[in-house]
Parts: structure tokens; C-alpha cells; sequence
């Protein structure tokens, strides 16, 4: 018995590589007995049920519906809204965008992603003050867009002069640019 469910675990890791890889979850590791070779999951979006609150302790909280992108902030508690259906953003192409704002103790980044191929892994954001490595959320299905967030300690930004952000970047599940928005000044 133990042969043919070996047999099944080898079989199904060689047809539905891809399809085992994505039911793993998040930071967790799979490896087939076969191979001495360990599959690590790629990150993926975190899958939120519409109206679902995401908090983020003492920062933020968020949610998403077919129209878009709310949230909340320790600093703001009055609801805000980004929308994906007012003609605004163009779903089809790649894109990025961002709100910043003060959000207790941190500075909170958000925004929308949206229009890239395949499936969006994780985000970062480049400061002056260094890289903040962000989470993902997308409603069910494949909705074409989704909501990311990261934060940065206000101690971490020292002098408010000079503290700028450069990029955003998301990218897929093979670490290619799902979408990204560049604010580094171009020369020329």
C-alpha cells in the first residue's frame, strides 16, 4: 500500500507540479520523496471574502469589495475609499498606486495593483529610508486587481526632509515585475 500511495504522491508532483506547489501554504515547505529537492510555495496574495476587515494592529484596517479598495487608520478612523470601477485605472494595463499617510506609531503605504500576468507574489517599497516588504490582498476569483500595504516605524525615517520613496514594485510568483510604479526623477 505504502508503494502505490508513494507511486500517487510522485505521480501527482510530476502532473500537477504547479497545482501542489499553489495548495501549500504560505511559507510552508513541500518536497516530494522521490528528489531530495525541496519546493518552496511562492507567496501569494492573501484571499479576502468581500467586506472581510483586514487590521493591522494598531495601523490600518482594510477591505475590499467589487468596487474597490476601503480602509481606516489609528489616525483616521473615518472610512476612505479608492475605486476600481470609476474609469480611473485601467485594469487591462500594468499599474500601481499609493497613498501614504500617518497611521500611529508608523507611516502607512497602500494602494491598488492591477493589469499584470500571471499571479502577484509580494510588493516592496523603496524609501531613503530602506525597503519595507509589504502583504498582498485580492478578493476570490481572478478580479484583475487587488490592495497592498506596508509600513515603515517613524524612528526608521530619521529626517523628514529628505525621506522620499522611489518605487513600488510587485512582482509574480516567478520574481518577474507583475507591475510597479516608478517615481525616480528621469534625467534627459
Amino acid at each position: 500500500m505504502q508503494k502505490y500511495v508513494a507511486a500517487a504522491v510522485v505521480a501527482a508532483a510530476l502532473i500537477g507540479g504547479p497545482t501542489m506547489a499553489h495548495a501549500v501554504s504560505q511559507d510552508r515547505t513541500a518536497s516530494v520523496t522521490a528528489e531530495p529537492v525541496a519546493w518552496k510555495a511562492a507567496a501569494t496574495p492573501r484571499i479576502v471574502a468581500p467586506g472581510e476587515h483586514v487590521v493591522v494592529p494598531g495601523t490600518a484596517e482594510f477591505w475590499l469589495t467589487a468596487e474597490g479598495k476601503h480602509w481606516t487608520t489609528a489616525d483616521d478612523p473615518d472610512p476612505q475609499f479608492r475605486s476600481v470601477v470609476d474609469g480611473n485605472i485601467d485594469l487591462g494595463q500594468p499599474g500601481v498606486s499609493m497613498q501614504t499617510e500617518g497611521a500611529g506609531t508608523h507611516y502607512l503605504f497602500s494602494g491598488l495593483y492591477y493589469g499584470g500576468k500571471g499571479t502577484a507574489s509580494r510588493v516592496t517599497v523603496h524609501t531613503t529610508a530602506g525597503v519595507a516588504h509589504g502583504k498582498l490582498l485580492e478578493l476570490p476569483g481572478k478580479p484583475g486587481w487587488g490592495v497592498w500595504y506596508a509600513t515603515i516605524d517613524l524612528s526608521a525615517i530619521g529626517d523628514w526632509n529628505t525621506f522620499d520613496v522611489s518605487r513600488v514594485v510587485v512582482r509574480d510568483t516567478h520574481d518577474k515585475v507583475y507591475a510597479e510604479l516608478d517615481m525616480t526623477p528621469k534625467l534627459g
